[in-house]
């Protein structure tokens, strides 16, 4: 309950028989204040900051800041913001309890009280990263991939059942459920959160953030919610408000509604495109005007999903009728949603197509205009128009094809190897004929057939088929985007009916897979009818869970893996996700693309990306004559009335009825008790982390960094899949090398992200990524870097390099050109950087979520200054960097630059520590040391 209620906001209301404490906007009145023209948002924020003043970290100044809010202003006032609750996955989710049972532990050597490590936010963990496509095209799947998933995560589980029993409001809903935002937008969120303290029921805004930068998700729902690390989770988990600065809010106003062929991916990437050429990072994003009632539920949740691939913090929806009707859609209880409705009548968050909030800038749509999209062959904001995506892919793979010449003799490419399947990948029914592919050997620019042929390869089951550069290799129904769009969803499986009954078939080469958000696809598939038309293309469920989209997408075929290695050609993955970053979907893999889930399926039909799908035919039908898309592409309307029909409420209520309960794996497994963790020296998966190995008490004073060396130097768009360890882990690599001193054999590698909570795998594949280019060791890709303690200063593994520099004593700093750290907020693309040793990383621009991580780790982010560069200063790399000025923070202040001397260079650079709150922890040492120490009091 608050302390203070400067402006006498706390008022009742009543919904039916109930009567609950909230606290009224419209109080805030004083000094001409215009709360009524505020953005939904910015209302939802001035809400929190009235609930929560306490006169210290909240005060009447800051709530009349942010009433009176300036949209044209840049962002300097900071508040601080409590969110309701807390979501996080299991990669994310892992460590951030690792790191929780580690606190408690340190709490008891400083002499407190470790029951103060416990969440004071509900906390809700969803297992839904770890399943991974080792079997596909099959009816058994989906039961032998979570089996092998319980076989290589048992450690992990039994920890995760340790914590929910260990901390309280912790709750975990277990493997074979769903993906967490599909999961967070169906069942998890409630638009307006309930709470009772001292016998009054209190009610308020559902607001969250989670350790998945697809948390904007339930932005669609009106849900204020974003993306955070792991660590930040962590602060928020134990009670630590949020510090962030009043932001700019870009208004998308909506007009017209979407034309027949176009879909929600069509338009979330077009959306995706625009945002990202307007530079909305670390922005809010509101959509409103008339456009906004045609946009159903579901396709706001996509639009919302993709907010980390153009940068903002959210990308919100207010609450309308629409909100209404998808609540009860998914059987939320009655009674909710008419606390749902009275509260934003109440309070001025009920959506008016008409009005027009003040914001800081404008952007506008009419939906009309879009057309159907894919991304690609590397970021998801590339959109490109359907018709232009052959010409598009012959470009980019000129590009490809020329590196593969071009590298140097002795190039040793990291494989994907370590994927391990008890069984061979199944392959699916094979056609009884074997099938050629589209004639793709037309040349990227030229136009003239290349001088080789297609690669003839003979697959386990005897077909014979023909593979080359463009090969569609991977294509996937993955991620939360798509696969909680009922609308996207049923298409694809319409699509997939109308293939079958026309006589096509996948081509062989290609590995498919489906993987839902959740379970209630699957029933309304089984209720329509058409599961058995995505089985017979082999799109088989595979699992519950973020897969391919996060890299989880297993091995290859074994024939289709080695001629792709033998011959370097560059290869094709589809899917239906959000990311689609170099080296993320697959190792072998070099372009992918994005697209919605029934163009995954026509892909998976061609079999290659060099061709005109609007011109040539996919294959051809059981009448021997050519079968176009537009032969098989659903009407919506045929669409819609298949989803009206097979999709009801009670499927939603059903699913969820026990979601935290389990099957009899979950809940038979062995679980350890105790308010401190035993932690087990063998394992290889939860490991005592060393952040508070001989911490004092109070922290030392912040020094400056004298003779550093550069560890990295990377050019723009440095993602932090290039950082953080993702995927597979290479045999050749530091972390199999350590795996393998352990005891582990290949085959039980698993992946990075099943093994984030042991720090000593997650160091070596710190920025080891196979498609990290380090300008300190041209001509490489991987983790590759020069020792400087040497003379001859040899290129070795990153890892290694680290190693010799601690013991030497010699700091280090990264050099990265703009958008370091764009992509998901991986706590580890921070933890990894500080155990590797780094003090200081210097680039030109940040993405949000990896900026504040750092901090949180306590590496000073740095930024070149304004038209500078590491090209335009002349930095090499090799010089030794001494950074003077950084003192300045022992006296409370926050320096606006710092001094930089590299080697005869010397320049002034920006410090990114933008709040009072994140000098406190970079004073600290990092957020969990200063979280760690006021509760010792």
């Amino acid at each position: 309950m608050t302390s203070m209620d400067s402006f006498g906001a706390q008022s009742t209301l009543k919904v039916g028989e109930q009567s609950y404490r909230i606290y009224r906007l419209d109080a805030v009145q004083d000094n001409n204040l215009d709360v009524a023209t505020l953005p939904y948002c910015m209302k939802i924020l001035l809400e929190n900051l009235l609930r929560n003043e306490d006169g210290s970290d909240i005060t009447d100044q800051d709530i009349r800041a942010l009433a009176g809010w300036n949209p044209d202003a840049e962002p300097d006032r900071e508040i601080a913001f409590t969110p309701a609750r807390v979501v996080l996955q299991d990669f994310t989710g892992v460590p951030a309890v690792v790191d929780l049972a580690a606190m408690r532990e340190a709490m008891v050597d400083l002499g407190g009280d470790p029951g103060k490590i416990n969440p004071l936010a509900p906390v809700e963990l969803v297992i839904d990263h770890s399943v991974i496509v080792d079997v596909f095209g099959q009816t058994n799947a989906f039961e032998r991939n979570v089996e092998i998933e319980y076989q290589r995560n048992m450690e992990r589980y039994q920890f995760l059942r340790w914590g929910q029993d260990a901390f309280k409001d912790f709750k975990v809903v277990p493997p074979g459920t769903g993906i967490v935002h599909q999961v967070n937008l169906e069942h998890l969120s409630r638009v307006v959160f309930t709470a009772e303290d001292d016998g009054v029921q209190s009610a308020y805004p559902d607001t969250c953030v989670g350790t998945d930068s697809h948390t904007p998700m339930v932005n669609g729902l009106g849900v204020v919610a974003w993306g955070v690390g792991g660590i930040e989770a962590e602060a928020a988990m134990l009670g630590q408000p949020i510090s962030m600065l009043i932001p700019r809010v870009v208004g998308f106003k909506l007009t017209g509604s979407l034309p027949e062929g176009s879909t929600a991916t069509d338009l979330v990437l077009t959306i995706t495109e625009m945002l990202r050429k307007h530079k909305v990072v670390g922005k809010f994003v509101e959509f409103y005007g008339p456009g906004v009632s045609a946009v159903p539920l579901a396709n706001r949740a996509t639009i919302g999903n993709m907010s980390p691939e153009y940068g903002s913090t959210i990308s919100i929806f207010p609450i309308d009728d629409e909100t209404l009707r998808y609540l009860a859609f998914t059987g939320r209880p009655a009674d909710q949603i008419a606390l749902v409705e009275a509260y934003a009548k109440a309070q001025g968050l009920w959506h008016d197509p008409q009005a027009e909030p003040r914001y800081s800038e404008r952007l506008e749509l009419d939906l009309s205009t879009v057309v159907p999209s894919i991304a690609g062959p590397m970021r998801p904001q590339d959109r490109i128009a359907l018709s232009d995506a052959q010409d598009a892919f012959r470009g980019a793979l000129a590009t490809y094809v020329r590196e593969a010449e071009e590298k140097p003799q002795g190039y040793d490419k990291a494989v994907d190897e370590s994927f391990p399947a008890s069984d061979p990948p199944s392959y699916g029914d094979a056609p009884e004929r074997a099938m050629q592919p589209t004639d793709h050997t037309e040349g990227a620019t030229t136009g003239q057939r290349r001088q080789r042929d297609p690669i003839p390869i003979v697959l386990s089951d005897g077909t014979r088929c023909n593979i080359d550069h463009g090969s569609v290799v991977i294509a996937a129904i993955t991620s939360c985007t798509n696969t909680s769009n009922p609308t996207v969803m049923m298409a694809a499986a319409l699509l997939a009916k109308n293939a079958v009954e026309k006589g096509l078939h996948r081509r062989p080469w290609v590995k498919t897979s489906l993987a839902p958000g959740s379970r209630v696809v699957t029933d309304y598939y089984e209720r329509a009818g058409l599961t058995p038309y995505l089985e017979a293309l082999g799109f088989n469920l595979v699992g519950y869970g973020c897969t391919t989209c996060i890299g989880n997408s297993g091995p290859l075929i074994p024939e289709v893996s080695q001629a792709i290695n033998e011959n370097d050609l560059s290869v094709v993955s589809v899917l239906s996700g959000n990311r689609n970053f170099e080296g993320r979907i697959h190792a072998e893999v070099k372009m992918n693309y994005l697209m919605s889930p029934p163009l995954v399926v026509a892909y998976a039909l061609a079999g290659t990306m060099d061709i005109d799908l609007f011109s040539q035919p996919l294959g051809q039908g059981k009448d021997g004559q050519d079968v176009y898309l537009k032969d098989i592409w659903p009407a919506a309307s045929d669409v819609q009335q298949v989803v009206d029909a097979s999709i009801e409420s009670d499927m939603y209520t059903r699913g969820y009825a026990d979601v935290f309960a389990g099957d009899g794996r979950w809940r038979s497994l062995p679980t350890p008790q105790g308010q401190i963790f035993e932690w087990d020296d063998a394992s290889t998966y939860a490991r005592k982390p060393p952040y508070f190995e001989d911490m004092p008490r109070s922290p030392a004073p912040v020094t400056d960094i004298a003779g550093a060396r550069v560890l990295a130097k990377l050019g723009d768009s440095v993602t932090t899949d290039h950082i953080s360890p993702a995927g597979s882990i290479a045999r050749n690599s530091p972390a199999a090398a350590y795996l393998t001193a352990q005891g582990i054999a290949p085959k039980d590698f698993n992946s990075y992200g099943s093994r984030r909570g042991n720090h000593e795998v997650m160091i070596r594949g710190t920025f080891a990524n196979v498609r990290l280019r380090n300008q300190l060791a041209p001509g490489t890709e991987g983790g590759l870097t020069r020792d400087f303690t040497r003379s001859d200063a040899p290129v070795t593994s990153i890892y290694e390099a680290s190693r010799a520099y601690l013991a030497a004593g010699v700091p280090l700093v990264i050099l990265a050109g703009k958008e370091y750290g764009s992509g998901s907020s991986r706590d580890w693309a921070a933890k990894g950087t500080m155990l590797l040793g780094v003090r200081a990383v210097l680039a030109e621009s940040y993405e949000r979520i990896h900026r504040s991580n750092l901090l949180g780790m306590g590496v000073l982010p740095l930024q070149f200054p304004e038209g500078q560069t590491a090209t335009t200063l002349g930095l090499t790399g090799e010089e030794t960097f001494d950074i003077t000025g950084v003192v300045a923070l022992n006296q409370d202040t926050i320096p606006a630059t710092v001094q930089v001397r590299a080697g005869d260079v010397q320049f002034e650079a920006i410090v990114r520590i933008d709040t009072p709150s994140e000098a406190e922890y970079y004073r600290h040492g990092g957020i969990m040391q200063y979280v760690l120490r006021n509760l010792l009091d």
